[in-house]
């Protein structure tokens, strides 16, 4: 197995830090949305820039109007991936779950939806904490097998099950899938792909290749 030259893996490193201390700053959507950070990583994203910025929006939305209806009686994480939307986390009972797929199918943009939200107690800081080790640790697994770009796969980890969201082929999905599924403390894996061909994921690697060098 080859190790990635250290500046793609430090580059990585310092964005899955970034990702972790964006909830801080979800009461700031305009200025993380159209800020430095949202600019550069839209470089590196399949997605096109409006689709990037509608699922910052996507996201936004939806946590507040959760945020309103239930308060800290639930836990839900909002992933918006090209306007699909996925939610994990935890609620109180049934009729809170369900009620979930109202307000996230409710938001402006929303073209698809997957509630993966279990109904129990809230999860503990040590068990979101061990998920964002096993988000991290997936993530540099991904630089380390050098299969595919890891910025093509998104990775979103809940009560130790690992989710897959992006816009790749079934070569690169079934890699990332078996890269996630042999991860340390990974129990499940769930893909949330959006498939495209060959051709499509040239295409839209060259069109990200252009940008770059401008």
């Amino acid at each position: 197995m080859t190790t990635p030259a250290l500046p793609q893996r430090r580059t990585l490193l310092l964005g899955l830090l970034a990702t972790g201390s964006l909830p801080l700053l979800q009461g700031c959507f305009p200025i993380v949305a159209t800020g430095v950070g949202a600019g550069a990583a839209m470089v590196s994203d399949r997605r096109t820039s409006g689709a990037y910025v509608e699922d910052e929006a996507i996201e936004w939305k939806i946590k507040s109007r959760i945020a309103e209806r239930f308060g800290d009686s639930a836990h839900v994480n909002v992933t918006s991936y090209n306007r699909i939307v996925l939610l994990t986390g935890e609620a109180p009972n049934e009729a809170s779950r369900s009620a979930l797929d109202g307000i996230a199918s409710g938001v402006e943009n929303v073209t698809g939806l997957v509630n993966e939200v279990a109904v129990g107690p809230n999860s503990s800081l040590s068990a979101r904490a061990n998920d964002t080790l096993i988000t991290s640790n997936v993530k540099a697994r991904f630089v380390d097998a050098q299969r595919f770009s890891a910025h093509n796969v998104k990775v979103v980890t809940e009560a130790n099950v690992v989710f897959l969201l992006g816009l790749v082929t079934r070569a690169e999905a079934d890699a990332a899938a078996e890269i996630a599924s042999t991860s340390k403390g990974v129990r499940k894996v769930v893909r949330v792909f959006e498939y495209i061909s060959d051709d499509e994921a040239r295409r839209l690697d060259n069109r990200l290749g252009t940008a770059e060098r401008k």
